[in-house]
């Protein structure tokens, strides 16, 4: 197994040996192309602006844009804000960008060669981002990225503004629609309330409680009548026998009875004037008892009064009869019997006042009763119109703190104390390019260099049909050989040998002079930046 590493590595080793000035020139070739290439491929250059994402001083809200958005969120926003087509070609135009690209494109395509420079990336820790643009020339390519910076700046305030002013717009006309449907709903309410305010169910205890206070009132108002009418009953009977009395101590002729009729008031000629007037007057008030005004008997007791108080008047009286003694029994029967009439008439009023209370305190029994009967069905109706106006409430108590809220918001993104973006590393000129990678261009070369150097070898080697080494033959013949005859070189041979040698190794070392001459003249130039 060694045996025959040694063997294939002597034979890559004498194919190298062979083939070693074209590998050389094959490595020293590759590097001035690949130069070459660096030098022709067009630089691009880039340009990255820090911003920091600044929370507002005053404590936010729950209406503040941060609690409703992250980070990412509004950055994404912006960013589509930022690339849209109307600030790009406004870039564009302005900066004087892709010029050749103006006159061989639409602006259309111009505009998404730009998007695709622009590169805009949220830190994954922190509310840090930047901004990044790249170009082929340095001093355009920090313009822009300061102005992508500026502009999303610039956007971020406007947006917020845009979008508190949107909120505080929407919160006040919701609550303009909530406190229309609340005053409605109130003035129902309120209409109601005064409408059925005595039916409905927080007044019925004390309804229930006035309802029978008043039937108390009433039942004592009939009480008071049944007293008032015993008392009037006993005063009309002690009216009654004083009269009795009263026509008892005059001896009046008349059977005895004081309710004789008026008919037999003639046949009593034998009185005094003054007796037959004071027998008369006894004889109306019992009439009036039993009869009314209109009765025949009353009307001519009157006239026989009316006629004996003029005789009275004239002194056509019996001037035999002692008239002295008739005068103070009748003042003192009068005055028994008007004091009791007049008891008799407050009692009489006072039953009527009494009857008229009783029809009140009815009436208002009455209505209480319809009242407490009521109270359910109010109730059920108080129900049913306020269902909706405890979540009315709490809705419109919600909108009046929003609007409120919304409000100061948009107070403080117009005084620019919200939430704001801010350039912590502006944009610096860009003195290096981000391609070509000189490096990488030129690794590239060495190694297409190494591999044509090495490859055509190989390549020939494996469509070479000729033997150089005994092993090859013995084993394509399958027979032994028995000797071999090494190659033996004349003295010519040899100088001839030396001298190639050293011809190539001088023109070798010659052309990676040359190689790092190029080399070094470029650099010298800034042309090559590593």
């Amino acid at each position: 197994m060694d045996q025959q590493q040694n063997q294939l590595l002597k034979k890559y080793l004498d194919l190298f040996l062979r083939w070693k000035a074209f590998v050389i020139a094959s490595i020293l070739l590759s590097l001035p192309i690949g130069l070459g290439v660096y030098l022709k491929t067009p630089k691009i250059y880039q340009a990255t602006s820090l911003l920091s994402y600044q929370q507002q001083k005053v404590s936010p809200n729950k209406m503040s844009p941060d609690l409703e958005a992250a980070i990412r969120d509004v950055v994404s926003t912006l960013t589509q804000i930022v690339t849209s087509r109307t600030n790009l070609e406004n870039a564009i135009t302005t900066l004087d960008l892709y010029t050749l690209a103006r006159k061989r494109l639409p602006m259309e395509d111009v505009v998404d060669l730009m998007r695709k420079d622009i590169e805009i990336e949220p830190s994954k820790q922190g509310d840090i981002f930047q901004i990044t643009f790249s170009g082929s020339e340095p001093e355009k390519v920090v313009k822009v990225t300061n102005s992508l910076a500026a502009k999303f700046i610039e956007e971020n305030l406007k947006y917020r503004e845009e979008r508190a002013s949107e909120t505080s717009s929407y919160t006040s006309d919701e609550l303009e629609m909530a406190k229309t449907v609340m005053d409605q709903k109130e003035a129902t309410m309120r209409d109601y309330k005064l409408k059925h305010y005595n039916e409905l169910s927080e007044q019925r205890l004390t309804n229930v409680s006035r309802l029978i206070a008043l039937q108390e009132q009433y039942q004592g108002k009939q009480e008071s009548i049944q007293e008032q009418e015993r008392t009037m009953v006993l005063i009309q009977d002690q009216i009654a026998n004083r009269r009795k009395l009263m026509t008892s101590d005059v001896a009046l002729p008349i059977d005895g009875r004081a309710d004789k009729p008026a008919s037999e008031v003639d046949a009593a000629t034998h009185l005094s004037t003054a007796d037959k007037l004071l027998q008369l007057r006894g004889i109306l008030q019992n009439l009036r008892i039993k009869y009314t005004e209109n009765h025949p008997d009353v009307k001519r007791a009157k006239k026989l009064i009316t006629k004996l108080e003029n005789d009275l008047a004239q002194g056509e009286g019996d001037e035999g009869q002692p008239k002295q003694v008739g005068e103070v029994k009748q003042n003192t029967s009068d005055q028994v019997i008007l004091q009791l009439e007049t008891q008799l008439k407050n009692i009489t009023l006072n039953i009527q006042n009494i009857i008229e209370e009783k029809e009140q305190l009815k009436k208002a029994i009455s209505q209480y009763e319809q009242w407490v009967n009521a109270a359910p069905v109010r109730e059920a109706e108080w129900s049913a119109l306020t269902r909706e106006y405890g979540e009315l409430k709490r809705h419109y108590d919600f909108l009046v703190s929003s609007d409120l809220e919304a409000k100061s918001m948009l107070n403080l993104e117009k005084r620019q104390k919200g939430s704001q973006f801010k350039i912590v590393d502006p944009a610096r000129f860009p003195g290096k390019p981000i391609k070509p990678d000189f490096a990488k261009i030129l690794g590239l070369a060495l190694l297409v260099g190494l591999g044509l150097g090495f490859g055509v070898p190989l390549t020939r080697d494996f469509l070479d049909s000729s033997f150089r080494d005994v092993n090859e033959l013995e084993k394509y013949l399958g027979v032994r050989v028995a000797c071999s005859v090494p190659l033996i070189e004349t003295g010519k041979e040899r100088v001839w040998r030396k001298r190639k040698f050293r011809v190539g190794l001088l023109v070798g070392l010659i052309a990676a002079l040359m190689v790092a001459a190029f080399f070094f003249y470029f650099w010298r130039r800034g042309l090559i930046i590593v």
